[in-house]
């Protein structure tokens, strides 16, 4: 299904032939909206723990009238935008239940930080708590959302609002396995029939978006493993367990053993973060940790990874002769998008900034609870752009010295509310 970016929208809200499709930024709101930004990017939260984030965008969308809602993890945030407008028409059933009423569409947003050090020289919005910086991006995510939430009030409040939207604004999605499923239990999801979502592509220039249909995200579990054995001299290794060679077989041998265990398609990758042991260079040590992730690309292999997992571990720690503790921490599947509500972002993105400015993009080997959505109500999730264009930037997520081309604040405002207006004019 394609739309001309001048088509009207019917029902309740119906405009003129010619109408540009409404919700675009007033240059106020977009300046306001980068301000936020700023500040949630000076002051960065980890997950679980955003209540200043929580309470500022509280406190906004009270002031544009919305009635939001703190989750019951005590952080996050959902909120209607046009509920009124949704019950219009709608009767009752003989238990007093509405009906007549379609589905909501969600747009959600993470809140949460992460636990690494802001590096960036020259900006004046650099991260003022220690160790704590947004470089994944979830500020322009939320500011993306509040935004929309601020527009499709303004739209709803001059009756071009045909159907309610829900705006989720869900707290710790770095902490596995994400708090998306803390905020489905808190109900987030009652009433809603279709979820969208963005996330920052540093290798995308701002203005463009990235769609896949189908898997776009990938499963991401984390791994902790302790080895522990005798040590001794290093003059005398044969009468010791030799952690550290052990812990170095673990590091080398168990990816290469995995990679023989599994379809290679499935694209399982065992990546390590972490190697702690020893204190002297003539000792071998009693202990030692490792950690990392595992990282796959289809469910069938997800389900199967822990117990690949375990079985390389113990073979190559019984091996070395050293006693192996695994701690393997389930997080999250791929993130699968609905080819329906795909086809609904690209629609969006085209008439707010035309066809070519959607490009295809592959699936990453990153991992994204929004994945726990999709498993109640189809969903999409796009790629945006936040590479200031012509720059040639290479800057990557989770470094300290992310960040973007703020004029994808607006892209993301204006995609999240085209997709809605598309949504209720078409009924998906």
């Amino acid at each position: 299904m394609s739309r001309e970016p001048d088509a009207g929208l019917p029902g309740d809200a119906e405009l003129p032939g010619d109408y540009a499709l409404p919700g675009t930024l007033s240059d106020a709101l977009r300046t306001e909206l980068i301000a936020f930004r700023r500040d949630l990017h000076m002051h960065p939260e980890l997950g679980n723990q955003e209540f200043r984030t929580t309470a500022a965008l509280k406190a906004r969308l009270e002031a544009a009238g919305l009635h939001p809602q703190v989750l019951s993890t005590g952080t996050g945030l959902v909120c209607d935008v046009g509920a009124e407008a949704g019950a219009r028409g709608a009767g009752q059933d003989g238990g007093g239940r509405r009906t007549g009423v379609r589905p909501m569409l969600a747009i959600r947003a993470d809140i949460d930080a992460l636990p690494i050090p802001d590096t960036k020289t020259g900006v004046p919005y650099r991260s003022t708590v220690p160790d704590r910086a947004h470089a994944c991006g979830h500020d322009v995510h939320t500011t993306a959302v509040l935004g929309a939430g601020l527009v499709l009030a303004e739209l709803d409040r001059q009756g071009l609002l045909p159907q309610p939207v829900r705006l989720i604004f869900q707290p710790a999605e770095e902490v596995l396995p994400g708090g998306a499923a803390d905020a489905i239990e808190s109900g987030v999801l009652d009433g809603v029939g279709r979820i969208i979502a963005v996330h920052c592509d540093p290798r995308v220039d701002a203005g463009r978006i990235g769609l896949r249909v189908g898997p776009i995200t990938s499963a991401c579990d984390r791994l902790e493993i302790t080895l522990d054995g005798p040590g001794g001299h290093t003059a005398r290794p044969h009468l010791t367990t030799d952690l550290v060679t052990a812990a170095a077989k673990i590091v080398t041998e168990v990816p290469a053993l995995l990679s023989r265990r599994v379809d290679t398609r499935s694209g399982l990758a065992l990546t390590w973060g972490r190697i702690e042991s020893g204190h002297a260079c003539n000792v071998i040590p009693q202990h030692a940790e490792l950690a990392g992730t595992v990282r796959c690309l289809d469910l069938p292999a997800w389900r199967e990874a822990p117990d690949l997992v375990h079985a390389a571990v113990d073979e190559i720690a019984t091996l070395h002769r050293a006693k192996s503790q695994i701690n393997y921490i389930r997080g999250v599947p791929p993130v699968v998008n609905d080819p329906v509500v795909t086809e609904l972002l690209r629609d969006a993105h085209a008439a707010r900034r035309g066809a070519p400015a959607i490009e295809d993009t592959e699936q990453s080997l990153g991992g994204e609870d929004f994945s726990w959505y999709l498993e109640h109500v189809p969903g999409a999730m796009a790629r945006l752009g936040v590479r200031a264009p012509g720059s040639g930037s290479r800057l990557d997520l989770h470094r300290g010295d992310f960040d973007v081309d703020e004029a994808a604040i607006t892209v993301g405002v204006e995609l999240f509310t085209a997709a809605a207006l598309l949504d209720a004019a078409h009924g998906r």
